[in-house]
């Protein structure tokens, strides 16, 4: 049998994918064309690539087709205001071909926004860039689906669309495959019902039950041995997530409530810290007068791309905040030495010397491998021969001899490429990375606590936070966060853009507003996904790919501003467990007590002595009470108690290399 030719159904030029660039340089904005083409295997949708220069300059023109309708939009006029970049990049435009009936939803643009825009999601986790159509198009484009989807709003998201294959004998062909009804009872089942609907339509029911029951619902093992009562219910001092439990007074019941958070502030944010206020920051001597007012400021709008050079080395330890313009000259003198050194012991090692130190050769080996895929598509970084990288791997293996308890482990890399790119200097960027691994460096120990630590503390956070999601992943095998684990080991490095993470990053150094707050960062990305997450029934392997596939399409100040107000929401609750306290530490009382995301970072004396006592130094004890409340068609997550100060901790284990993709890149990751 010959496949027939395939019949375009839409086309539609000036849809644009945007790409961020780097600061001081324009957005990418990738031309590109729409169609939508039945084929003898269905109707596909298809976003290529097509340069500026090939899309006619002409007025929207939508014609009709014998035998269908086929829009074709030949305008491509954009505005004035924004710069199409033709730089040439080595990353490939992604494509985009899949079978519309592979979709599971897509979100439409907000009206606020300057160019409508679609992003699809298909029904294996795959989200695609948003298509950014600066003609318009995207109400033909929906009306043309239509045609061969159900497509429902979500009742919680107005701009989220959830599709459904068109199939009108889909629910008889459901309820013949329940075989609800025999067949010398299937020519009666009409006469039945206008007989006596409502037993006609209770006995069917009741079958569609009993078929659930029989069939789709695994029946609970009966117990050998009946659990001990403390088995069942939780300790009286054990805080429930978001639940509240009050005893009933003169009965044996107890009402279990949810506990409800203060209401969610408007958050904005603030203008960057500017050359104007920074000197204003300083006395005549260049001490800093009042750290507390500085780290506020940055934590409120960050700071100005020019000026990141000279503040970054004070949130990441390089400089103290009380020195002055005499001793930091001072200081940088012997960091320069220091520096040269650690470099030279290496350098010396002769072939003879390496073949005999084998810790050595696989960490050179590891790191050599890493620094030629880290940021390749950045101009700092790319092109062949780039002297930048070769300062890359000097600065990561001179780190090596700094730390050599910690070593390398990957991942590091990508810690370093931005402070590479702001300091342009391997001297300064060596020790503001080694004060930027001094801050979360225990990410990377080969016991994995401080992971699991983190996965532990953000699943108790959502449970409180936000009950519904905690009981979908509860419920999909996602309660254990492992699809964060590269938000976490990485900082979101791999998330956002280049200049967003820089953003983040320099939000994060000040220690604003508590400790933490990169936690609840990842629930400001929960607020935002949850609605698509919940509502396209995703189990963990989609949630996983989507999670990934999120990579640089985060808004960063909308995630900041989320995540603030949730915090704010925290503080103002009352009687807030002592779980989500002790993650935090919110302040009970003490005003301006400083509150830190990370440990706060050594001086250079104690930088050193840390470094060397690395791996002797014991993990914090911690105190986890695992408790399990089983009811009738509903079970209750294990949850823990935390306490920081002592005891010993059951901590959930966090996926090895086998079980999930930890970076997209690294696919070997060591620990």
């Amino acid at each position: 049998m010959t496949s027939s030719s395939p019949e375009l159904l839409l086309s539609n030029n000036g849809v644009f994918i945007h790409e961020t660039a780097a600061d001081g340089e324009d957005d990418i904005l990738r031309a590109g064309k729409i169609c939508l083409w039945r084929k003898d295997e269905g109707i596909f949708l298809e976003w290529k690539e097509c340069a500026v220069e090939d899309t006619p300059n002409r007025e929207t023109e939508w014609t009709m087709v014998p035998h269908t309708v086929s829009y074709v939009n030949g305008s491509d006029k954009v505005s004035d205001c924004l710069q199409v970049q033709k730089k040439k990049t080595q990353q490939r435009a992604p494509v985009i071909n899949f079978d519309i009936k592979d979709m599971k939803c897509f979100k439409k643009s907000k009206k606020s926004s300057k160019w409508k825009h679609l992003v699809f999601i298909l029904r294996c986790g795959t989200t695609y860039p948003a298509l950014h159509f600066h003609n318009g198009g995207t109400k033909m484009l929906i009306e043309e689906l239509l045609k061969h989807l159900t497509i429902n709003r979500s009742l919680h998201d107005n701009h989220l669309f959830l599709v459904r294959e068109h199939d009108p004998q889909a629910l008889s062909k459901s309820f013949d495959e329940l075989k609800l009804f025999e067949k010398d009872q299937a020519g009666d089942i009409i006469t039945k019902f206008f007989q006596d609907p409502v037993t006609a339509t209770i006995g069917g029911f009741s079958k569609v039950t009993n078929f659930l029951r029989e069939n789709l619902i695994a029946p609970e093992p009966f117990p050998s041995e009946f659990p001990a009562p403390s088995e069942i219910l939780p300790p009286v001092d054990v805080d429930l997530g978001g639940l509240e439990m009050n005893p009933l007074e003169g009965t044996e019941f107890t009402l279990i409530s949810t506990r409800d958070l203060p209401a969610r502030p408007v958050v904005s944010r603030s203008p960057a810290v500017d050359s104007e206020l920074w000197s204003k920051f300083m006395n005549r001597e260049g001490q800093i007068t009042d750290v507390d007012v500085v780290r506020e400021a940055v934590f409120r709008g960050g700071v100005e791309p020019h000026l990141r050079n000279e503040v970054w080395k004070f949130l990441l330890g390089y400089y103290q905040w009380d020195s002055t313009y005499k001793s930091r000259t001072e200081q940088r003198k012997l960091k320069v030495d220091d520096y040269f050194r650690m470099k030279l012991q290496w350098k010396s090692i002769n072939e003879d010397q390496q073949s005999r130190f084998s810790e050595l050769r696989d960490r050179k080996s590891l790191i050599e491998k890493d620094v030629m895929r880290t940021d390749r598509t950045h101009s700092f970084f790319e092109g062949e021969n780039n002297p930048n990288i070769s300062v890359l791997y000097d600065i990561l293996l001179t780190h090596c001899l700094y730390d050599f308890d910690l070593g390398y482990v990957q991942g590091m890399s990508d810690l370093l490429a931005p402070i590479l790119v702001v300091m342009e200097n391997e001297v300064d960027a060596f020790w503001c990375f080694a004060g930027f691994i001094q801050m979360m460096g225990r990410n990377f120990e080969k016991d994995q606590q401080a992971m699991k630590n983190q996965l532990f503390q953000l699943q108790s956070l959502v449970l409180f936070v936000d009950p519904v999601l905690a009981n979908y992943l509860e419920s999909h095998d996602s309660s254990n966060m492992y699809f964060c684990f590269r938000w976490l080991l990485i900082i979101f490095k791999r998330e956002f853009s280049f200049p967003d993470i820089m953003r983040l990053w320099e939000v994060l150094w000040t220690g604003k507003p508590c400790k933490n707050f990169h936690l609840l960062l990842c629930l400001a990305i929960f607020d935002t996904v949850k609605t698509t997450l919940i509502e396209n029934n995703f189990g963990f392997n989609e949630i996983l790919k989507y999670v990934n596939d999120l990579s640089c399409n985060i808004n960063v100040n909308e995630i900041l501003c989320i995540a603030e107000a949730i915090y704010c929401q925290l503080r103002d609750c009352r009687d807030l467990p002592s779980t989500v306290h002790n993650i935090l530490c919110l302040s009970t009382g003490a005003e301006g007590s400083p509150f830190q995301p990370f440990p706060p970072t050594h001086s250079d004396e104690q930088r050193t002595e840390a470094s060397t006592q690395s791996s002797t130094k014991s993990s914090p004890e911690r105190t986890v009470t695992r408790a399990a409340n089983r009811a009738k068609s509903v079970a209750t997550r294990s949850l823990h108690h935390h306490n920081c100060h002592s005891g010993t901790a059951k901590e959930p284990s966090t996926p090895d290399d086998d079980s999930i993709e930890i970076l997209s890149d690294h696919m070997d990751l060591v620990y």
